[in-house]
């Protein structure tokens, strides 16, 4: 099954999933008005082309106390593959880095810093970010709120 062969049933069908990770067959089923041997058919088929590439607990970072949220533009001295791969490298071992990016622009790489609050984020980037080799430059942003929380898009 490719991308651009699925239908809407599959689409719903992945809209549901995304919804809730855990709805039984039956649930999908009932969702998509097919019955439950068609809708596991079509979900093994979405997970073997790589579409449905897992299942996942959403963590509310907020109710783990690390409602403090950064995003750090980053620019590296030089943009070479061993540059690259050493940062990436690096910046996995960091709990605080939640999302990275490698991003196009004046800018090399878009990260997001998730910590309990301002004096963390502080600890964090003069502690350990900063000290990393091959960063010429960050530049962060302090988000205000959330407008939109991000599922994948499928229609």
């Amino acid at each position: 099954m490719k991308t651009t062969n699925i239908d809407q049933l599959d689409r719903s069908i992945l809209q549901m999933l995304q919804r809730n990770g855990r709805a039984t067959l039956n649930e999908v089923s009932e969702s998509v008005g097919l019955s439950p041997t068609p809708v596991a058919r079509r979900v093994r088929l979405l997970e073997e082309a790589g579409i449905i590439t897992g299942y996942a607990a959403q963590i509310d970072e907020v109710a783990l106390g690390y409602g403090f949220s950064v995003f750090v533009s980053v620019k590296l001295d030089k943009q070479i593959d061993e540059a690259l791969v050493k940062f990436e490298a690096a910046i996995q071992l960091f709990p605080e880095v939640v999302d990275c990016w490698l991003m196009t622009g004046n800018r090399d790489y878009l990260l997001r810093i998730a910590t309990n609050g301002l004096a963390e984020f502080e600890r964090f980037l003069v502690g350990k970010f900063t000290k990393l080799p091959g960063v010429a430059s960050i530049e962060s942003s302090i988000p205000l709120r959330r407008v939109k929380v991000g599922l994948s898009r499928i229609a």
